[in-house]
């Protein structure tokens, strides 16, 4: 698989991690789930995401899937990989290893202890510095991270890292910011630009300039409509779709639900086998289920009026 570079655009689908109720790693529904984002036309998998569980996995773990994952993929799409963690040691050790495997490059939130813009700046020269010429996508996520990055500051970033190559956008809001990125003078080289949260600002993120999402959703093909529809510049049928699939895509969207919604709707489809969560993670209840179920049918029938 060629390297990532700042062409890439589309969907980079933020791939779960399935597990078996017990805890275990579900091998087998990689294959099964990795078949199904490229049905549906994802151009690029994540994997090892904030919504991949992967700080409950141990480094032996986060290799097994990786390995999984690339092995079916095959090189058809890049496999772009999580390293996140609070030392470089850690950073190193999983970026060699998963280049070795054949990802395509990998991707680094900052640590929550950054304040300052020049700290911010320093940690990604830093992390430029271990990676070598692995390239990397800077993830600005502060909801999570608790870290502000300015226009400014990720401009500086970008201008001085050749080895940055994407931004996953996940300001919220920040629509903005994807304008002032964009506008004439600001980066002195090109950058790929693929948005986050869960898909719920997408066409807006679209008409900003964004080159497409690098987020997770149960159904990812919604968000390949809707890239692929901006690009030909229907934006009206765009936004028809986007928002026969808003109810479920915010209902996913529900801080510390989220994930489970999203693994029970996967395995209601079939794309997982269980729809389980690694400690610490709670199951859905009945009810939250039952308006999931709900929520689906309504979808189905919009979809149905669209069609």
């Amino acid at each position: 698989m060629s390297a990532l570079t700042t062409a890439a655009r589309g969907v980079f689908v933020i791939a779960v991690t399935p597990f078996h109720p017990d805890g275990r790693i579900d091998i087998e529904s990689c294959d099964r789930m990795v078949d199904f984002y490229l049905e549906t036309g994802a151009t690029g998998l994540t994997v090892l995401g904030m919504m991949g569980e992967a700080p409950k996995l141990t480094i032996s773990e986060s290799c097994d899937v990786v390995a999984r994952i690339l092995k079916r993929v095959g090189g058809r799409v890049p496999v772009v990989v999580g390293v996140s963690a609070p030392g470089f040691a850690q950073i190193d050790t999983l970026t060699r290893a998963v280049m070795d495997l054949g990802a395509a490059g990998v991707m680094v939130a900052p640590p929550g202890s950054l304040r300052t813009d020049d700290q911010i700046v320093n940690y990604y020269t830093q992390v430029a510095d271990t990676l070598g010429e692995v390239p990397f996508v800077l993830q600005d996520f502060p909801l999570v991270t608790g870290v502000q990055m300015s226009p400014k500051v990720i401009a500086r970033i970008v201008n001085d890292l050749p080895t940055c190559v994407c931004l996953k956008h996940e300001d919220w809001p920040g629509l903005e910011k994807i304008s002032v990125l964009r506008a004439e003078g600001m980066l002195k080289r090109p950058l790929s630009i693929l948005c986050g949260n869960g898909g719920l600002f997408l066409p807006e993120e679209m008409g900003r300039g964004a080159d497409g999402a690098m987020t997770g959703f149960a159904y990812p093909e919604m968000m390949v409509q809707v890239v692929d529809l901006y690009s030909k510049d229907d934006m009206t049928r765009a936004q028809d779709i986007f928002d026969a699939y808003l109810p479920l895509a915010r209902f996913e969207q529900q801080p510390g639900l989220g994930l489970a919604i999203r693994k029970y709707t996967l395995a209601r489809r079939g794309v997982i086998a269980h729809d389980s969560l690694r400690r610490p993670g709670a199951p859905l209840t009945e009810r939250t289920r039952a308006e999931v179920d709900q929520l689906i049918a309504r979808q189905e029938k919009r979809l149905k009026e669209l069609n």
